[in-house]
C-alpha cells in the first residue's frame, strides 16, 4: 500500500508540475497576445494617421488657394461666402489635428522652418522677418515647414566701413 501511495504521490507531483508548466505557458501566450493586440492597435492608428496626413497635405493646396484668392476679391459680394468656406475648411482640418506653424518674430528653427532668403538688417540674426509660405503641423508632426525670410544682423562696425 505504501508503494501505491508513493506511486500516487509521484503521479500527483508529475501532474502538478505539468499543470504549472502549462499554466506558465498559457500566461506567456496571453502576454504575447496582449502585446500583439497593442501593437496591432498602434499600427492601425498609424495607418489612419498616415492616410489623414496624405489627404490633409492635398487639401493644403486648396487652403493656400483660398488665402491667395481672398485679398484679390476686395469688396466683391462673393468674398464673404468664400471666407465662410475657408473658415469651415480650417475648422475641419483643425479638428483632425492640423495647426499652422506660428513663426513671425520668432527665431529660426530648422525643424519648423525653411529659409528661402536672408535680409541684412539691424534685427538679431536668425529672427524671422517674413513668412513667405505658411507651414503646418499635424498632431505635432511637421507636414509642411514654413518658408521664411530671416534676418542677417549687420554689425555696427561693418555698416560704418561700407557706408
Amino acid at each position: 500500500m505504501t508503494e501505491d501511495l508513493e506511486q500516487v504521490k509521484k503521479d500527483l507531483d508529475e501532474q502538478t508540475r505539468l499543470a504549472e508548466e502549462r499554466l506558465n505557458r498559457l500566461k506567456y501566450l496571453q502576454a504575447d497576445f496582449d502585446n500583439y493586440r497593442k501593437w496591432s492597435e498602434k499600427e492601425k492608428a498609424s495607418i489612419i494617421a498616415l492616410a489623414n496626413e496624405s489627404l490633409i497635405k492635398d487639401l493644403l493646396v486648396i487652403l493656400d488657394d483660398f488665402e491667395h484668392a481672398l485679398p484679390s476679391l476686395g469688396e466683391e459680394k462673393n468674398r464673404e461666402g468664400i471666407m465662410m468656406i475657408q473658415k469651415k475648411m480650417v475648422k475641419i482640418l483643425r479638428d483632425y489635428g492640423l495647426e499652422p506653424i506660428d513663426c513671425m518674430g520668432r527665431k529660426f528653427d530648422p525643424h519648423l522652418h525653411e529659409v528661402i532668403c536672408r535680409e541684412r538688417c539691424n534685427e538679431e540674426s536668425n529672427t524671422i522677418l517674413e513668412e513667405i509660405s505658411k507651414g503646418y503641423q499635424l498632431k505635432s508632426k511637421v507636414i509642411r515647414p514654413s518658408k521664411v525670410k530671416i534676418a542677417e544682423h549687420i554689425a555696427e562696425d561693418e555698416g560704418e566701413n561700407n557706408g
